[in-house]
């Protein structure tokens, strides 16, 4: 059942709307959603002022001993954005690319995330301004420990919970719980989540963000009275989360017909056999002299004439200069900020389905809350029992917002962010300010 918003009226003051002319600005573009949101929620002032701010921005240097004996020296980022419904949650990357302005609008999407799916997590995300293609295993471990060294004030169960993202797997994830564990003095395996199932990571994790763009996609195509079976579908970026929503896609009986990632992308028409490019990539670490479809430019496999357009790979890839090229009847965003604000109302001109990030990518953090309750309980669940759980959250969710995206006549974005600044919002009211 979906949430009936009846939030009283005030007036709020907004800042001046030129502050987001930069679509490129992660950060300026969640905030430019999130003002439309509040505004059509007459959300409280106060509320308003504490929402729009992160609660803890933690920049820190973090010397590192390279293997030749030279001492380099990274920067890293934590940003909790707010924690009033739960422990931080937020996964942590590894790029060159990584800047506090893109951290912070991470940690706000985490924020809202979770209230989409209504687990009992706040949102935070870190970074590593580093490229770990050109760093060696120990490297990499030794920039990860001393990272975490660098945080572990605001690291824990109950305050603040990492996981995996970009260019950061399972292995990272060991070496946080242990660096954790170590200054503990005891295991705490409910440190992080997206790590190695021995050492208490949940079966299902590694699927669940691609499995979860599974079940919205489907609930989409049903609403817009859409056949999966035979359904087309690109998707761009082809690492865990793309391939995975394509494999299950396809088995779900729709029909791949491009992919896609940094190196290289693919089209054809007749359908492409993900399982085939998943054991390339697995071999080849790239798409690269993948030679089973028409070699297109990623900016063409956005603009297919498709059914489904799956953006699963970085930010800002469907933006104001380009949004009006885009064909496909339903785009489910698989990566975190692929369509910018300015590309949004070009979209909704063209009828173009939309299936915000912050719910069709929210199955990982679904996930990882299921991970965090073992870990706190003991006892871990199947594989089965996770994805029927997962299943039930997202297509629950889902519904919530399409119930709410009809109440208010918005798009599936916009109500996507209402529902979230909503259950937020309460929690504060309900919390008071501590003074």
């Amino acid at each position: 059942m979906a949430t009936d918003l009846r939030l009283p009226t005030h007036k709020i003051v907004r800042p001046d709307k030129d502050r987001f002319l930069n679509e490129e600005n992660p950060f300026e573009a969640m905030m430019s959603r999130f003002d439309r949101a509040a505004e059509l929620l007459d959300l409280e002032p106060g509320i308003y002022r504490v929402l729009r701010n992160p609660e803890k921005q933690i920049i820190i240097s973090i010397p590192v001993q390279l293997d030749n004996g030279d001492v380099e020296v990274f920067t890293g980022y934590r940003v909790l954005y707010n924690t009033s419904r739960g422990p931080a949650k937020g996964g942590i990357r590894f790029d060159m690319q990584v800047t506090l302005e893109e951290v912070k609008a991470l940690a706000a999407w985490m924020t809202w995330k979770c209230a989409v799916v209504n687990i009992p997590f706040g949102g935070s995300k870190g970074g590593v301004v580093c490229d770990p293609l050109k760093m060696s295993a120990g490297e990499l471990e030794r920039l990860t420990r001393r990272y975490t060294a660098g945080i572990i004030s605001i690291l824990g169960p109950d305050s603040d919970v990492p996981a995996p993202d970009v260019n950061t797997n399972e292995r990272v994830m060991a070496w946080i719980m242990d660096t954790y564990s170590m200054h503990a003095r005891h295991t705490v395996t409910a440190v992080v989540t997206g790590k190695p199932v021995e050492m208490g990571g949940s079966l299902g994790r590694r699927e669940a963000t691609g499995r979860g763009c599974m079940f919205v996609t489907k609930e989409a195509l049903h609403h817009l009275g859409m056949p999966v079976q035979g359904a087309t579908v690109a998707v761009q970026g082809f690492g865990n989360v793309g391939s995975i929503a394509a494999q299950l896609l396809q088995r779900e009986g729709c029909k791949i017909t491009a992919i896609g990632d940094r190196s290289a992308a693919l089209h054809n028409p007749a359908g492409i056999d993900v399982e085939d490019a998943v054991r390339y990539v697995k071999q080849n670490r790239s798409l690269d002299g993948y030679t089973k479809g028409e070699l297109i430019s990623n900016d063409e496999l956005l603009t297919l004439d498709v059914d489904v357009l799956v953006p699963a790979a970085l930010e800002n890839v469907i933006t104001s200069k380009n949004a009006a090229k885009v064909r496909a009847k339903l785009i489910c965003e698989g990566a975190n900020g692929p369509t910018t604000a300015g590309a949004d109302a070009i979209l909704e001109e063209k009828g173009i389905f939309v299936i915000p990030d912050i719910l069709a990518n929210a199955g990982g953090v679904t996930v990882s809350y299921f991970e965090w309750v073992q870990d706190r309980g003991g006892y871990f669940w199947s594989e089965d029992t996770v994805n029927e759980r997962l299943r039930d959250i997202m297509t629950r969710s889902f519904r919530d917002v399409l119930s709410l995206s009809r109440q208010h006549k918005v798009n599936m974005r916009t109500a996507a962010y209402m529902l979230a600044i909503s259950r937020v919002s309460t929690v504060h009211k309900l919390r008071g300010i501590y003074a």
